[in-house]
């Protein structure tokens, strides 16, 4: 298990390609098909045929080709989450791979598919050395952003890496245009039902007896080669000498419960029954959960036995009870008689074991809410630190809104923020502020309904509604004075950068500049601190006070270099971006043209990583004055073109639209190069379908919901789109796809 204080903590043997049983019968014929390369190959049958065991034997046999294997579960519906373990996993198989999509990934609010995946994608066309990412158990992603950002990956995926899915259903992915296409490889049920031969020689192995040729076919004909009847067949002939009657899973449970369970001996039937609440399974996890001692041994028992218990590794640490005999278990009373308990002693295992995320879905499941709810609420920074906020926020979401008091309500309101669910940000505010009452504490705040209002007011209004905005934070100052603590200073540094967005940068400049001088008295993290930095920074700007600006960065510079060395650029940009803007600015304002360009191009990525509107039209004004002062005027005009398109379609502040307004000004604004009359690159039918709508006044939201996608998603397929026809704005788009004849 791996748990870096500093680093997402995965559990390794997720990502460990199953190893194959003793004695597991050759299926040439399948593997064979497996070879085919095509984007993506799916396995898809009902449990019990033998999906994860023929696709473990065929990795074990590839030769020359970088298998990356990820088991999933439950817990890992979620984007962040799901490409976290699968970049994880291709990183762990290749060297042609680099940190960079896995850095990428926490750190962009606009999802995978706006910087992890295209990083990903441009590594892979760079290769020549075959990948493969397997994804066992898809079934049990439902996440909607999950299933979009893979078709995402499958569209413009290189010849360097494929897809293989098992799962017990289709996943929503473009099948049928796949499948005509040629893009598609399928084995379902029928493929993977046993030959006689096939049948025999598994019947033969477990239940090691050589059957004869009457008792195979019997046995064949009955289970309709079907891999876990043919297992429980041999289990029966090792045991009795005579085969079970089955034909499907119709008598599998009553199978399990009068044939099975009977043979188990009593430890490994009361590991088995009181650990079926569990996902996964291994001595120390079972030993800690039970209240027992030698799981590990008896474990390995089961698995030696093949009863249907299979080791996740190689070095038989982590294992998982066959879902058949999972789901039998839990339909019986035994295993419900602890099973609070259990998972209540599993939550405390993983949470001694740095796994804070699994410790709170134990609990959940456990029913245990309040525990739940406080491990959330005293454990943000846990999250933050490894980039979790999409997953605290969906662990939140899991409570019922009774159980969830005012401070986990304001943390899940930041968590919603920071992974770009602005819809969100009030819905947990107007909870926390719904739950206030005497006994509430938020914490820094004399008053929690102050702490509230001075969110509202950072997070929950728009950046095009600054006045708003102070006037929340205003009132928050107020009532902070009234309970006796007149200069707090995250209400002052609140209504600071309310007043820096409303371009009242004097006023902002006074009380950010006093909070800056005294920030090693108040319990503020380095996040904080380099926030209030950069508003400073901005404050100062708008005021021209150059000379303060230069002793700010002395200090703060210092600070933004030593987050991004211990974060990783990619983390760290939600809180250095703005500051790394502003810098560059002042280095073109003293010629150094050279240099701010460099630095202006580096603060650029780290905003489209943020994802904030403000920043991107910012940084791209700034830019274009640089270009212009090094006589490169089509790249300033290329600039203002994407500025304008992101002001356009987002909110972002007054001043920030003036600065843009006057930069058209200065530099003039260009039309786009006239089309070549010929399209280089084909478009995909995500981005035909997106063209087609661009013409009309329809938002981005707009057309992501008249397309069933999200708005992250139709970003994504935009900035490909624009790349395709050269072109930086939707106008220009339009224009270019008609010169075209595309639309």
């Amino acid at each position: 298990m791996v748990a870096d204080p500093l680093q997402r903590p995965l559990l390794s043997v997720k990502q460990t390609v199953p190893p194959v049983r003793a004695g597991a019968v050759a299926r040439g014929r399948l593997e064979k098909r497996l070879d085919l390369a095509t984007k993506l190959t799916l396995v898809v049958a009902p449990a019990g045929w033998g999906k994860t065991s023929l696709l473990s034997r065929w990795v074990s046999g590839a030769d020359g080709t970088r298998i990356a294997w990820v088991s999933l579960d439950e817990s890992d519906d979620e984007p962040v989450r799901f490409w976290s373990y699968a970049l994880t996993a291709l990183r762990g198989v290749s060297d042609q791979i680099t940190s960079a999509a896995l850095d990428a990934l926490p750190a962009s609010s606009d999802g995978p598919m706006a910087h992890a995946l295209p990083l990903l994608l441009n590594e892979l066309a760079a290769t020549s050395t075959p990948h493969v990412l397997v994804l066992d158990d898809y079934h049990v992603i439902s996440h909607q952003d999950v299933h979009e950002s893979l078709e995402f990956l499958l569209a413009y995926l290189p010849p360097t890496l494929r897809i293989v899915i098992a799962s017990r259903m289709d996943p929503p992915l473009p099948l049928a245009r796949m499948r005509v296409r040629g893009e598609l490889n399928e084995l379902r049920a029928d493929d993977l039902r046993f030959s006689l031969d096939e049948s025999a020689t598994l019947v033969s192995t477990v239940s090691e007896t050589e059957v004869d040729a009457h008792t195979a076919a019997a046995v064949w004909e009955r289970t309709e080669g079907w891999a876990a009847g043919l297992q429980l067949a041999a289990l029966a002939v090792r045991g009795n000498g005579a085969g079970p009657v089955l034909g499907d899973d119709r008598h599998l449970f009553d199978y399990f419960t009068d044939e099975v369970f009977p043979a188990l001996a009593p430890q490994q039937r009361e590991l088995l029954v009181r650990a079926a609440p569990l996902e996964l399974l291994s001595g120390p996890l079972c030993d800690a959960a039970l209240g027992v001692d030698g799981s590990a041994a008896v474990l390995a028992e089961l698995e030696a036995a093949d009863l249907f218990v299979v080791a996740l590794d190689h070095t038989r640490e982590w294992y998982r009870c066959h879902r058949l005999l999972r789901d039998a278990l839990l339909r019986t009373p035994e295993a419900h008689s602890d099973e609070s308990e259990v998972l209540r002693r599993a939550a405390r295992w993983f949470e001694e074991h740095g796994r804070i995320d699994d410790a709170v879905r134990h609990l959940l499941r456990a029913g245990d809410l309040a525990d739940a709810e406080r491990m959330l609420a005293g454990q943000i920074g846990w999250f933050l630190q490894r980039g979790w906020h999409a997953t605290y926020l969906a662990l939140g979401e899991q409570l019922p809104e009774h159980a969830v008091r005012s401070q986990l309500a304001v943390y899940l309101a930041y968590a919603a923020d920071l992974t770009g669910r602005r819809d969100q940000v009030v819905h947990w505010l107007d909870l926390a502020e719904r739950k206030l009452d005497a006994d509430t504490v938020i914490t820094y705040w004399r008053s929690p309904r102050a702490g509230i209002l001075a969110l509202r007011g950072v997070l929950g209004t728009p950046e095009s509604q600054p006045a708003l905005a102070v006037r929340l934070c205003e009132e928050a100052v107020a009532l902070e004075r009234a309970a006796g603590y007149a200069e707090n200073p995250d209400a002052q540094a609140a209504l600071g950068r309310a007043y820096g967005l409303d371009a009242r940068f004097d006023e902002g400049a006074r009380l950010l500049a006093d909070c800056w001088r005294r920030r090693d008295q108040f319990p503020w993290s380095t996040e904080r601190i380099l926030q209030v930095a950069g508003q400073l920074s901005l404050c100062l700007l708008g005021l021209g006070r150059e000379q303060e600006l230069d002793s700010l960065f002395a200090q703060a510079g210092a600070i933004a270099e030593r987050t991004e060395g211990d974060w990783g650029p990619a983390a760290a940009a939600h809180v250095v971006t703005l500051v790394r803007m502003v810098e560059a600015r002042r280095t073109y304002q003293r010629g150094d043209l050279v240099r701010a360009r460099e630095q202006l191009v580096r603060a650029q990525a780290l905003a489209e990583l943020t994802a904030r509107p403000m920043l991107l039209v910012l940084g791209l004004v700034f830019l274009a004055d640089v270009e212009v002062g090094a006589g490169h005027r089509a790249e300033a005009n290329a600039a203002l073109v994407r500025a304008r398109e992101v002001a356009d379609n987002d909110a972002v502040a007054p001043f920030v639209r003036t600065w843009l307004q006057e930069a058209e000004t200065r530099i003039g604004r260009q039309a786009a190069k006239a089309a070549t009359g010929v399209l280089f690159e084909e478009l995909t039918d995500r981005e035909l379908s997106i063209l087609r709508m661009l013409p009309g006044t329809a938002t981005q939201r707009e057309i992501g919901a008249a397309l069933f996608l999200s708005i992250n998603t139709v970003k994504a397929y935009n900035k490909s789109l624009y790349r395709k026809l050269d072109v930086a704005s939707r106008a220009d788009a339009v224009r270019a796809a008609r010169r075209l004849g595309i639309i």
